[in-house]
């Protein structure tokens, strides 16, 4: 086709679904990807960074096993407030804006924990920052969803959510190295970096074309997806003809209640399980495991810290792995193996006694590895399987579920460690995730290769 042909085919603005799908990948999506995987990466660092700040500030501020937990809790507070808030605002502002404000809150308040003097100011900062952190995510995931085609959508999807996994391990790296050389305020200092991205991201993102058009603003959907058309072209991509057959974008208001009619009842119920029984045992993991091997096992700050990279650094193996599974198995039995064999070392704590801290550090990293399958795919599929006028709102609830499994996550430590022991908190993250891999196996759907309009429609 040439490219005055194409050109003419761009006028159309309601077929945004098929401009979409017939596009080629080119430097643009490249681009958007690279911006928006920033930010991923620096959420969570953010989100960590609190694991590696805690075993100086333990013996500073003289901080018990309960206010630990708080510590560590409050932030998720915040992020289930943020998930929620800004799902809801999303919808109604749109994915950039939107993501514009959730940036340059969490990373504010990340400066501001930098200057805290004592545990009470630290723990609002905590709590203000979370509020940024929570609405972020569900937004990007709606966001780059919503740019991409049927086919390759999860790989597309989580190649940019991978960031967040990445991000782990990277925190746990200079926590290793600047916690105790230049402060635990460094780590904060750190997280105020995401500021600086909000420049381009105003001004080199367009909104999102299916929300446009979901809004009845059709002109400027045309305006975005043209945009990226000329990219096409002018890089020496030929423009096919648009596919047949696929749904048009409608104006369609969102509502809350609709994630609780038809199809979408079952979708919205089991997903909140299943990202609970993911992050129950995610970030009570990173977010406790400095300070447990640290209290429990006794190790020195520094030795903590390195096993808690470690830990982090097998996660994100099992999240680079994802990158292949999400399309080459599915999301549903991705999803399944992941929680189920995550499961099964974490209840083998039923039967085993006292280990030292090493032969802890492998068992829990063999089940860490195998939960991070879906830790980042959870995003990914929740934003499929809503319609473009609930994806962020669906995303923004179902997220706000991860948030409170997050918060629970280290107040179950902190609850159960000076009761019942170590081995009793792994038994609980292991009936956690075997809950999620049940939940998962009778009531999620595969939704690979399937366009989003036609898998989820209004």
């Amino acid at each position: 086709m040439t490219a005055m042909a194409a050109t003419e085919q761009q006028g159309d603005s309601k077929h945004i679904v098929a401009r979409l799908e017939r596009l080629p990948y080119v430097s643009w999506h490249r681009n958007m990807r690279l911006i928006v995987c920033t930010a991923w990466f620096f959420d969570a660092f953010d989100s960590i960074a609190i694991a590696y700040v805690l075993p100086p500030l333990i013996g500073m501020w003289h901080l018990v096993p309960q206010q630990i937990g708080s510590l560590i809790a409050v932030g998720f507070a915040g992020q289930l407030i943020g998930a929620i808030a800004f799902g809801w605002i999303g919808e109604r502002w749109g994915r950039l804006n939107s993501m514009l404000v959730t940036l340059l809150i969490f990373s504010l308040m990340g400066l501001a924990c930098a200057f805290a003097q004592s545990y009470d100011q630290i723990w609002w900062f905590r709590f203000v920052q979370g509020i940024g952190l929570g609405g972020e995510v569900p937004l990007m995931a709606a966001y780059v969803n919503e740019f991409a085609k049927a086919k390759g959508r999860g790989r597309f999807s989580l190649s940019v959510q991978v960031m967040f996994a990445i991000g782990l391990p990277i925190c746990a790296l200079v926590g290793v190295y600047a916690v105790p050389n230049w402060g635990w305020q460094s780590m904060f200092y750190i997280s105020a970096v995401p500021a600086l991205l909000a420049l381009p991201l105003r001004r080199l993102l367009p909104e999102s074309p299916r929300w446009l058009a979901s809004r009845g603003r059709f002109e400027q959907a045309d305006r975005a997806i043209t945009h990226i058309e000329s990219i096409a072209i002018a890089e020496g991509h030929t423009l096919s003809t648009l596919p047949a057959n696929l749904p048009e974008v409608k104006e369609v208001k969102p509502r809350v209640a609709d994630l609780f009619r038809g199809r979408y009842l079952k979708r919205t119920i089991s997903i909140w399980f299943v990202w609970i029984g993911a992050y129950i045992v995610t970030y009570g993991l990173t977010a406790w495991a400095p300070s447990l091997f640290n209290i429990v096992y006794h190790l020195p700050v520094q030795t903590s810290l390195i096993y808690g990279l470690v830990l982090s650094g097998i996660g994100l193996g099992g999240a680079l792995l994802a990158l292949y599974l999400i399309e080459a198995i599915g999301r549903k039995p991705m999803f399944v193996i992941g929680l189920g064999v995550c499961a099964v070392p974490m209840l083998s704590f039923l039967v085993l006694g006292q280990l030292s801290a090493l032969g802890v550090l492998l068992i829990i990293s063999g089940a860490f590895f195998f939960c991070s399958f879906l830790a980042l795919g959870l995003a990914t599929y929740t934003a499929e399987i809503y319609p473009t006028q609930l994806r962020a709102l669906g995303g923004g609830i179902a997220s706000a579920w991860q948030r409170a499994a997050s918060m629970a996550g280290p107040i179950i430590v902190g609850w159960i460690l000076p009761n019942w022991g170590i081995n009793a908190v792994f038994v609980a993250f292991g009936l956690s995730a075997l809950m999620g891999a049940v939940v998962a196996y009778f009531f999620c759907i595969e939704t690979r290769g399937q366009v989003l309009e036609e898998l989820s429609p209004p």
